[in-house]
């Protein structure tokens, strides 16, 4: 290996910048040169690249985002991209390519691999919705983890002092991690996920028996994909985005109007959007990015192409990126049901 390109495609997330630097950090370690693919595929199929050394990584572990750009471009949506992709890898003179991304960027680095392309392709799991098979977690769930929990504890004091229901909504397309993880640490008195409809009924019956206790507030977290009995979930715009997803959101807008209906309980929402991505990482995502870049580029030189770093326990190994995007990572519904202990 000479040279080894690295992209970060998708949503935006906290530890991207720890992920390229421990890449680039162990490259130089070996002599290999690394270049930065802008915005994600986007950047392959425009042959956009900038060289990165440790000097470019030097101070980047502390900062959101991610230093190289990111987008949602689908390579396999516009037809003559894929051939692009493939010449820009060419041009920018790549022995190997680094993915990081959530399952529609991993699933296109995937697709490539499958189809013979001729890329040597290894992936890092990134999504804030913890969403992804093979690995105990993703980098970046933790952050967001933590930046709902401090919300939703601010939400307590506010609630309270005016007698309100508030209801907040989270990411969560169709895993409800972010939702369960922070709504267990925060006391939510109630908690939606897409996994496990809610009868609303139910939610709203333990409102008011805990009004009836005397408490005379509630917080309410909701996954923007939770699904309501009979499967209906909440969207923003009926049209697709380039991975073939609706815009989900307004669910919390959507609940708290019912629950005000059926209970009579004054009730606002809150929804978190975007706050969950920004930021400084928190220490585990940050540690937990440069290991998986680390591993990635071991895998490299080790010639493992269509694999992806995973953390399994403590350690860092690696698994196919086809067991990562062949199956989403949900919540377990027994899980769920111990949460339900703590409702009310």
């Amino acid at each position: 290996m000479q040279r080894v390109g690295i992209l970060t495609g998708g949503g935006d997330c906290p530890g991207l910048n720890a992920v390229i630097r421990g890449a680039v950090m162990t490259a130089a370690r070996h002599n290999i040169s690394v270049t930065g693919i802008r915005n994600g595929w986007k950047g392959l199929i425009e042959a956009d690249a900038v060289p990165l050394d440790a000097k470019a990584v030097a101070d980047i572990l502390p900062k959101g985002g991610t230093i190289l750009g990111t987008s949602r471009t689908n390579p396999y949506k516009k037809p003559g991209d894929v051939e692009k992709a493939i010449e820009g890898y060419k041009k920018l003179k790549l022995d190997a390519l680094i993915a990081v991304g959530g399952e529609d960027t991993l699933g296109v680095a995937n697709k490539l691999l499958k189809e013979g392309k001729g890329l040597n392709i290894v992936g890092c799991p990134k999504t804030i919705d913890n969403d992804l098979s093979g690995t105990d977690s993703t980098f970046g769930f933790d952050t967001a983890v933590n930046i709902a929990t401090e919300a939703v504890d601010r939400l307590h004091t506010t609630a309270e002092s005016h007698h309100r229901i508030m209801v907040v909504e989270v990411m969560g397309r169709h895993a409800g991690w972010i939702a369960l993880h922070a709504g267990l640490a925060a006391s939510a008195d109630y908690i939606l996920i897409p996994e496990v409809p809610t009868d609303l009924d139910k939610m709203c019956a333990i409102l008011k028996k805990r009004r009836q206790e005397g408490k005379e507030y509630g917080i309410i977290v909701a996954a923007e994909g939770a699904a309501l009995a009979g499967g209906q979930t909440a969207t923003k715009d009926v049209q697709l985005d380039s991975f073939g997803h609706v815009m989900l959101g307004g669910i919390g807008e959507a609940l708290a109007k019912e629950i005000e209906k059926r209970t009579g309980f004054e009730t606002r929402s809150v929804v978190l959007g975007h706050l969950q991505r920004g930021g400084a990482p928190t220490t585990f995502d940050r540690i937990a990015g440069m290991r998986f870049g680390a591993k990635a580029m071991d895998l490299i030189i080790a010639g493992k192409f269509g694999y992806m770093s995973s953390l399994q326990g403590t350690e860092v190994n690696e698994v196919p990126i086809e067991v990562a995007v062949g199956k989403l990572k949900t919540v377990d519904p027994k899980l769920y049901e111990l949460a339900k202990t703590f409702f009310g």
